[in-house]
């Protein structure tokens, strides 16, 4: 039995997160006005490269006002670069399609297959490595799981399921509540990961049901964070974080390495130290997967490998995320 609520360490009661997720900014001319560059339209591609722009305004509310290289507002601004074509930047830049096991099931690593448990993201970042991924086709959540549920039921090697998206925390509470029920008749599985950006970009989806739900489950819980800029962390997240944490949860982060953005020793402590101060442990730090339209984003590996000695020279080690990349059909991520 819980005795205390899990969101005690919330402030305040939040206002709803599906009011605010509907009131995400989605038109580029309306996030340059709010950053104060409104008129700055120069910048804008002439549309949006068949990826739609969505991002909260508490999350549009962290960036700095009248600067065009803001680092929050790069990772979601539609760009004129996203229409180039660069040659090694493909649809399905990670072998997702390849990997299919089952209806929103991928199989890639031992022990663990990750479930497309939604389409759905509060943000659209523009790195997004399934930016051209068929939703519509690969939900696990169709039919009320049952065709992923019956793929998991006939392997006992999975001890891990890892909900993915999409978000799948864009998943009402009931929802959720439904597959883990399900879950709980494979005994094979003893660890739910769940890989969310919502905490970070709309942190009122951590709510008293959500809480509740997460303390409830009998699982081993794993929840991978995606920052990528310490300024993405306010006191709204640190309360989730909080929240998280004594709702039973292990908090981990995983960054993407991008030009422009954090590409810089000092951008990338500052991330480390403000994730820790958070309750978060830095875990990954992704080179960018080559999906066509993300080719600006893109840090060479001689670059990359400097920054990661560097963070070495300054931080403990468990500061120091790991420099992976994902390479379609490897047994695992690739250490650089």
């Amino acid at each position: 039995m819980i005795t205390a609520s899990p969101s005690a360490r919330l402030s305040s009661p939040a206002a709803d997160w599906r009011e605010l997720w509907r009131n995400a900014i989605t038109d580029p001319a309306e996030l340059l006005q709010a950053v104060g560059l409104g008129d700055r339209a120069d910048l804008l591609p002439p549309d949006d490269a068949g990826f739609a722009l969505r991002v909260p305004r508490g999350f549009v509310a962290r960036m700095r006002r009248g600067d065009p290289r803001d680092p929050l507002l790069l990772q979601v601004l539609p760009q004129r670069a996203e229409h180039d074509r660069v040659a090694g930047f493909t649809l399905d830049a990670v072998g997702d399609l390849s990997a299919k096991a089952g209806h929103g099931v991928l199989h890639k690593y031992d022990g663990r297959a990750l479930l497309i448990a939604s389409g759905s993201c509060a943000v659209n970042c523009r790195y997004c490595f399934r930016r051209h991924f068929p939703y519509g086709e690969e939900i696990a959540a169709a039919s009320h799981w049952r065709e992923a549920l019956e793929r998991l039921r006939a392997d006992s090697s999975i001890r891990e399921l890892i909900l993915s998206g999409g978000d799948p925390l864009s998943l009402a509470t009931p929802k959720l509540e439904e597959l883990t029920r399900s879950l709980a008749e494979l005994p094979q599985v003893i660890r739910l990961r769940i890989h969310t950006r919502l905490p970070v970009v709309l942190p009122e989806r951590v709510d008293e049901p959500l809480l509740t739900w997460l303390a409830g489950l009998p699982l081993q819980k794993v929840v991978v964070l995606h920052a990528n800029h310490a300024n993405e962390l306010d006191a709204s997240v640190d309360a989730a974080c909080a929240a998280l944490r004594e709702a039973g949860a292990t908090l981990l982060n995983q960054s993407v390495l991008l030009r422009g953005v954090n590409d810089d020793a000092d951008a990338l402590a500052n991330l480390s130290e403000r994730l820790f101060a958070a309750g978060v442990l830095p875990y990954y730090l992704h080179q960018l997967d080559r999906v066509q339209g993300t080719a600006h984003f893109e840090v060479d590996d001689g670059t990359a490998l400097a920054l990661t000695e560097s963070l070495r020279a300054r931080l403990p080690g468990y500061l120091v995320p790991r420099l992976v990349r994902e390479v379609a059909g490897d047994p695992a991520k690739r250490p650089l």
